[in-house]
Order: C-alpha cells, then sequence, then structure tokens
C-alpha cells in the first residue's frame, strides 16, 4: 500500500475511487428502491454524447458530460411521467440516442476517433488529473449534501409514490432530484468505472447490504462501506497485477455480493431458530399455567 501512496497518479486515483465508493451506492439505494437499477446504465450513455460534445468544442469532457447527462436524467422522467411510454422504452431511447450521438459528435470532433471514447466507456481512473479529482469532489460533496437533504422525501417516494403524494410531496420534483443526482454520480464515476460498469457499482453494493441488512439507513450505510472497499480493493489489485481498474473494482463488487448472499441465509437461518425458539419456550410457559386460577370461575 505504500508504494501506491509513494506515486502522485494513484494518489489521485484512490481519492477517486473513495469519492465513487461512497457516492454511487448511496444515490444507488433509492435507485433500486424505485425499481431503477438501470438508471445509471441509461444516464451514462447519455453522458458519452456529453464526452463527445466537449471534443467537439474544445471544452472540458467532464462539463459538458454533467450539463448533458442531467438534461438527459430530466427528459427521461418527463418522457416517462407525461407519455405513455413506460420506465423501461424511455431507458432504452436513453441507450440507443446517447451511444449514437456519441459516436457520430466524435467522429465530428477535429483529431479524434471513436477511440477516445475508451477511457470513459472503460475508465481510466490512472489518468485522472488534479482537476478531475477537484471537480469529482465537489460532485461527490453535492450529491451526498442532496441525500442528506431530501433523505426522508426520498425514503417515503421509493418505498411508495402513492403514499407520498397523500402525504403531500412534491412527487415530481423528487423524482428530478432522484434522476439528476444520478446523473452526477454517473460523471463522478465515468473516470474509474467508466459509463459501462457505473451501474454496476450503484446497484451491486446495494444489493450485497440488503442482504444482510433490515433498515433503510443500515442498508445505506453498508452500502456505502462496501463500494468504499470494492473500490480501494480493485484500485490496488489493479495497481500490481496489471489489469482493468473498473472491471476489477465491480468484480471484487460482485465477490462481496456472492459472501453476503451466503452470510444473508445464514443469519435469516439463525433468526428463524431463534424466534421458534422463543415462541416453544413461551407455549411451554403458557402450558404450565392452569387454565383457570382455583375459585376464578365462582359465581
Amino acid at each position: 500500500m505504500t508504494e501506491l501512496l509513494e506515486l502522485d497518479f494513484m494518489r489521485r486515483a484512490l481519492l477517486a475511487a473513495v469519492l465513487v465508493g461512497l457516492t454511487a451506492p448511496a444515490i444507488g439505494t433509492f435507485l433500486v428502491q424505485r425499481r431503477l437499477a438501470l438508471l445509471g446504465d441509461g444516464i451514462g450513455h447519455v453522458a458519452l454524447t456529453g464526452v463527445a460534445l466537449g471534443y467537439l468544442t474544445s471544452t472540458s469532457p467532464i462539463v459538458t458530460a454533467l450539463i448533458v447527462s442531467a438534461l438527459g436524467a430530466v427528459l427521461i422522467e418527463v418522457v416517462r411521467a407525461r407519455t405513455r411510454t413506460s420506465g423501461d422504452v424511455a431507458l432504452a431511447l436513453l441507450f440507443y440516442g446517447g451511444i449514437a450521438g456519441g459516436v457520430l459528435l466524435i467522429g465530428l470532433a477535429p483529431g479524434q476517433s471513436t477511440g477516445t471514447l475508451t477511457s470513459f466507456l472503460f475508465g481510466s481512473v490512472t489518468s485522472v488529473s488534479r482537476e478531475d479529482v477537484t471537480v469529482m469532489a465537489a460532485l461527490a460533496v453535492l450529491v451526498l449534501g442532496v441525500m442528506a437533504y431530501f433523505g426522508r422525501e426520498l425514503f417515503v417516494l421509493c418505498q411508495d409514490e402513492e403514499v407520498a403524494r397523500t402525504q403531500g410531496l412534491p412527487v415530481r420534483l423528487l423524482s428530478l432530484v432522484i434522476a439528476v443526482t444520478a446523473a452526477l454520480t454517473v460523471v463522478v464515476a465515468m473516470r474509474v468505472v467508466g459509463v459501462l460498469l457505473v451501474s454496476a457499482l450503484m446497484v451491486v453494493p446495494v444489493a450485497a447490504a440488503q442482504q444482510v441488512t433490515r433498515g433503510f439507513r443500515a442498508t445505506v450505510g453498508l452500502a456505502m462501506v462496501v463500494g468504499v472497499a470494492a473500490a480501494i480493493g480493485g484500485l490496488s489489485t489493479a495497481f500490481y497485477v496489471d489489469v482493468a481498474p473498473g472491471s476489477t473494482i465491480v468484480l471484487i463488487a460482485l465477490g462481496v455480493f456472492a459472501v453476503a448472499v451466503v452470510a444473508g441465509r445464514m443469519l435469516r437461518l439463525r433468526r428463524g431458530r431463534a424466534d421458534s425458539a422463543r415462541r416453544t419456550r413461551g407455549a411451554g410457559a403458557l402450558g404450565s399455567i392452569p387454565e383457570t386460577e382455583p375459585g376464578s370461575m365462582k359465581t
């Protein structure tokens, strides 16, 4: 680990990985609860259009990806809420339109080719600059701040949209908050794991945490721990073994999920046995008490 910290680019990479490990599972918990697990994937494809637009206009690809991703997130909510198009069809439109727009615009950019998008597709955390880390840190703080501020309202919305309406919550606004926050998270994560894998880091740590937790807050907290551990572990493994960091991070997260499935089953089995034992003891105690006390039925 000391060797990692001695290199400037690896220190930046580790910081970027920690930021992604925190933010992706945080927003991912709400997406999983709303059954929008693939929203991050759809927005990631739209982010490619933003990246290509940045190269075409000779501006920052991250900034343009942020703007285009946010607009895409708003668009999918509008399409889903105001038209007869279902959520999965709206996501498909993002998938196809985003990748097509990215390939078209990068072809129009002078001196660029589709190969330029490779680092954004699969991640290139070791090429993260100091400016990238600054932008990512600001976005991560914004994402976590939004999650903390709207946490209760978003929880109610994700549990039951009708209940949220009856409580007078601005359902449409909160839906936009989730979508735009997911877009910010995609931009934070795309340099680390790539837009093709960013949805995995939003979903897999959450799925792993759900196997062993009961409460919503516990799920969010454990998912963030798993996300950070997978990000740091994957980056460290990639450094020493010389493999792709993004895919290694996701595979480690999947490994944690597999372990969590087994651990969750063991915990449920143990809880079941404990509940059964308590019921048995309770039944035995009741059986030792007479049905009526002597003289209680006397008139």
